[in-house]
């Protein structure tokens, strides 16, 4: 399969602290990392390892930090002809502040990336793709913005329509609430996690949240529930999908989410149905989670096939 995923690429600054420090306060952690990270890099990585033909349109700086931030992504074989070169802002970073506990903060700077140059955006790469998968980061700001509107909506007009997955994330339904609902409504696949859900509809519960989706046109809606599995929504039916438990302990959530989603595509694309497909990804955002950082868990076919069958 051809995918053609929009998002960040990142270089990951990782925390890992018995607590997170207050105002002022130096705290010294336990474990510290850097990875390279983003959501557009994990997603098309992840797919990238489970087999598929993965074009990644993104922007990194003329700095040292870019060769990092694409290093996964060149070694797993992703394609860069979509990648670009921002002569002036640098490559994306985050730094990732994480307890044992589940608590995290992010400090995040879109930078290179949300100057993603729509002039330069190629309607055969989109209508020549089996799907378009988006990270919501790239519908806040800049030409970014601009560039996965123009993509969304050749993709939505291929004479052959090209499957629209987007993921959202905190900081982007943070940063735009609700009016986000507008942009990501159309996706053929809609996941998120509950926070993001619950945020980007401005209520307090998943079924109200779900409701409100439905009544503006949501089609297929996934709901990351962290170690409830995952809930698959369709204006017909409602379904919890247990957790998986693979081998391996929990050791960083980051990027565990990003990889849920290329799990989840990849299953649907490859004949699955959307509860088995929630069921893989489930696996695939479990496996990520045994190593730190977004990319360091190698994903392939074989992998998930053993965890299912555990």
């Amino acid at each position: 399969m051809k995918f053609f995923v929009i998002g960040d690429v990142t270089v990951d600054h990782l925390y890992h602290l018995d607590r997170l420090p207050a105002p002022g306060e130096e705290v010294a952690p336990t474990r510290a990392t850097m990875q390279p990270g983003g959501a557009g890099g994990t997603i098309s990585v992840t797919l990238a390892r489970l087999g598929h033909s993965v074009t990644l349109a993104a922007r990194v700086g003329d700095d040292p930090f870019a060769e990092y931030a694409l290093r996964s992504v060149r070694e797993s074989g992703v394609l860069q002809t979509a990648i670009q070169v921002d002569p002036e802002l640098l490559t994306s970073t985050i730094t990732v502040m994480q307890t044992p506990d589940g608590q995290r903060a992010m400090i995040s700077y879109g930078a290179a990336n949300r100057q993603l140059d729509p002039a330069k955006l190629k309607k055969k790469d989109i209508e020549g793709a089996d799907a378009l998968i988006v990270s919501a980061y790239s519908l806040t700001e800049g030409p970014q913005r601009e560039y996965t509107l123009r993509a969304i909506e050749t993709a939505k007009k291929a004479k052959k329509p090209v499957p629209v997955f987007i993921d959202l994330g905190t900081g982007a339904v943070n940063k735009v609430g609700t009016d986000l609902i507008e942009n990501v409504i159309g996706a053929d696949y809609l996941t998120l996690n509950q926070h993001e859900l619950l945020a980007l509809t401005d209520t307090t519960s998943i079924s109200a949240a779900l409701a409100q989706l439905g009544d503006a046109g949501a089609r297929r809606v996934i709901v990351k529930v962290g170690r409830m599995g995952s809930i698959v929504w369709t204006p017909n039916e409602t379904e919890l999908v247990d957790p998986i438990k693979p081998e391996g302990r929990v050791v960083d959530s980051t990027g565990a989410g990003d990889t849920f989603t290329a799990a989840f595509a990849h299953a649907v694309l490859t004949g699955q149905t959307l509860a088995q497909a929630a069921r893989t990804a489930n696996a695939a955002g479990a496996l990520a989670a045994t190593r730190v950082g977004a990319q360091a868990r190698p994903i392939t076919p074989a992998d998930l096939e053993a965890a299912l069958n555990r």
